[in-house]
């Protein structure tokens, strides 16, 4: 019998967008899975060693506004500054998410994400896990 691993994603199939099912042990964790999987649905490549830290300061009313403010921070790094971080250092203070992600210089992308929707979003929190499903508008 296969187990599923205490974080990480799938890509679940959509009618007109993209989605993906995301859990983690904690929520800082469920971000950087989101993240992890939100860029290996762009089909992000990275160019060279060079990186380069970024400082994240984000805020929200809910957990699934800041999962969504979070994201958009992300997807605007890739698109306006052609940077894509792909290792995290983050930390939650009730709907306030700080910390750090290491970024490098993207090569290319495969597809472009418009946006992060809050399409049936909702954050489900479980004795053990936290787990969710995102839709990408494309």
């Amino acid at each position: 019998m296969k187990t599923k691993k205490r974080a990480g994603f799938e890509e679940v199939p959509h009618t007109a967008d993209w989605s993906i099912r995301v859990w983690a042990p904690d929520l800082a964790e469920l971000f950087v899975q989101a993240a992890a999987g939100m860029q290996t649905l762009m089909g992000v490549s990275y160019a060279g060693v060079e990186r380069k830290e970024r400082q994240i300061d984000v805020r929200a009313d809910d957990a699934e506004s800041l999962l969504v403010t979070f994201l958009n921070e992300l997807l605007f790094w890739i698109e306006m500054e052609k940077c894509a971080c792909d290792r995290f250092s983050l930390s939650l203070d009730g709907y306030h998410l700080t910390g750090r992600g290491e970024c490098g210089k993207t090569l290319s992308i495969g597809k472009e994400i418009k946006a992060v929707t809050y399409h049936r979003l909702k954050i489900d929190a479980g004795e053990e896990s936290f787990q969710t499903t995102i839709v990408f508008d494309v």
